[in-house]
């Protein structure tokens, strides 16, 4: 059964991780119970070979597993609901995977709303109004910060709880039920002097 929790700091395990397919196939995974190699072909438009090596090198830093087989089918379960991947502080090469892995993410997100904006009215005026975006500013302590994002760790592992029973029983999903995404940031803005309040094109 995948595990509760998940931590990598590893700089090859963010690099194995740091690739279009896999990060693909790792959202279906996190769609679905568990997936075959072809089931995962069928969703990608990728080869059944193509992604079965990409699962076995997700196996291999232990971001996914081997499923219940179902007769000759070998389906693949996400080894974790719930991850974190960060650097070791301690570790200049683990800064700096971390570092290029969490541009490959926020490139990858901002393609994907960009995409839902595109499209926006293809998913009619109920869904239309249910999607937002916020930003906001504030003055705060590294402490302070600290202990929001740990808030918002225990609000999103709240929601994958609440819905986690839909990934494997497709029954259960209501009627009208998408796929939402949920996108969390929160991040020191290098740009404003904290002692001048100023940015750099106003000094």
């Amino acid at each position: 059964m995948p595990t509760e929790q998940q931590k990598i700091t590893g700089p090859q395990s963010m690099r194995a991780l740091a690739h279009p397919l896999r990060l693909q196939l790792m959202d279906l995974l996190g769609i679905e119970a568990e997936l075959t190699a072809t089931e995962c072909a069928e969703r990608t438009g990728e080869s059944v070979a193509s992604c079965s090596f990409h699962l076995r090198m997700l196996a291999k830093y232990g971001y996914v597993e081997p499923g219940e087989q179902r007769g000759r089918e070998k389906p693949w379960r996400l080894a974790s609901r719930s991850r974190t991947i960060g650097p070791d502080v301690e570790n200049p090469e683990s800064v700096r995977e971390a570092s290029a892995f969490a541009r490959v993410i926020v490139d990858r997100e901002a393609a994907r709303l960009h995409r839902t904006l595109v499209r926006a009215a293809e998913l009619g005026p109920d869904w239309l109004q249910s999607m937002v975006i916020n930003t906001s500013s504030f003055w705060m302590t590294r402490e302070e910060l600290s202990e929001l994002i740990e808030r918002l760790a225990e609000f999103q592992d709240e929601l994958s709880e609440r819905f986690a029973h839909r990934r494997g029983d497709r029954s259960a999903r209501p009627d009208g039920a998408r796929v939402v995404h949920f996108l969390g940031a929160l991040s020191p803005d290098p740009d404003v002097d904290p002692h001048t309040a100023a940015t750099p094109d106003q000094q």
